[in-house]
C-alpha cells in the first residue's frame, strides 16, 4: 500500500523532467529518467528515487494520509513508462529524434494526467488487462 499523495508527487517531478526532455532533445536526461522508472518498476514504487524524496522530506508535513492505494497498478505505470523510457531514449541516443520525441510525449502526457487530475492511465491499463485476463480465464 502506498499514499497517494507520494504518487501524485512523483507524477509532478516526472512531468517536470520529461517537459525539460522534449523541450532539449536529450537523450541522457531521458535515460536517467529510465532508470528511475526501472527502480520503480523492479524494485516498487515505495523506493522509487522520487517517493523516497517525498516520504523523507514532504510527508513529515503533510501527516499520514486518508487513504492508502493498492501498490501493484502503479508499479504497472512504471513498467509501461520504463518501457517509453526506453524507446525514447534509443530513439534520441541513435539519431530517431521523431521516435524519442513520440515515446516521450506519451509518457508525459501520462504523467501530466495523474500529476493534474489524479488520474493514472498506467493504472487504468492494469485494471483493463487485470479484468480481460480474469474475463479470459473464467470464460
Amino acid at each position: 500500500m502506498v499514499d497517494p499523495r507520494g504518487l501524485r508527487f512523483t507524477a509532478a517531478v516526472t512531468t517536470v523532467v520529461l517537459a525539460i526532455v522534449l523541450a532539449t532533445g536529450s537523450g541522457w536526461l531521458l535515460l536517467g529518467q529510465t532508470v528511475v522508472f526501472a527502480v520503480a518498476a523492479v524494485a516498487g514504487v515505495r523506493y522509487a528515487p522520487y517517493g523516497l524524496v517525498f516520504r523523507s522530506l514532504i510527508r513529515p508535513w503533510l501527516g499520514p494520509p486518508a487513504t492508502m492505494e493498492d501498490a501493484a497498478p502503479p508499479r504497472f505505470a512504471q513498467v509501461v513508462g520504463l518501457l517509453c523510457g526506453a524507446v525514447g531514449a534509443a530513439g534520441y541516443l541513435c539519431g530517431a529524434w521523431v521516435v524519442g520525441c513520440v515515446a516521450v510525449a506519451l509518457a508525459f502526457v501520462a504523467a501530466f494526467l495523474n500529476a493534474a487530475f489524479e488520474f493514472c492511465l498506467g493504472c487504468q491499463l492494469y485494471l483493463f488487462f487485470r479484468s480481460t485476463t480474469a474475463k479470459g480465464v473464467s470464460s
